[in-house]
């Protein structure tokens, strides 16, 4: 019997929760099936780690829950959080996933950057000046 694997996932304001379990293969985000998302680039994006590790995946089941920021962000933060939970059960993956590609475990930290005070519009809009 297999334990309970899981890890999280984030990216800007979207945060992922992956579990993996013992199973056949099914992979599912937000109770929906991986292969009923149709067709996009966030979906590539969101298998990179499920095709590198495709022996590994066809005996676990992968949940994820994904909640806040945007297409984008959920889809890199899912990403992140397959990867990690991937490397956490096989750790020979891990070397794998680190040569194809850093960002599958290295979290992207940058954030949207805060609004100054006594600022006009965004973080870094100034006021124009008036030379006469």
């Amino acid at each position: 019997m297999m334990k309970v694997i899981s890890a999280k996932g984030r990216r800007k304001n979207a945060i992922a929760r992956a579990t993996l379990t013992a199973g056949s293969g099914i992979v599912r985000i937000n109770s929906f099936l991986f292969n009923s998302i149709p067709e996009s680039m966030y979906k590539d994006k969101i298998s990179e780690p499920l095709i590198l590790a495709q022996d590994s995946v066809k005996l676990v089941n992968i949940t994820v829950t994904v909640k806040g920021g945007g297409i984008n962000s959920q889809s890199e933060a899912i990403r992140l959080a397959i990867a990690k939970v991937l490397s956490n059960y096989n750790k020979k993956l891990q070397k794998q996933f680190l040569e194809y590609d850093r960002s599958l475990l290295v979290a992207d930290i940058r954030r949207k950057e805060t609004r100054k005070p006594n600022r006009h519009g965004k973080a870094r809009a100034k006021v124009q000046k008036s030379y006469r």
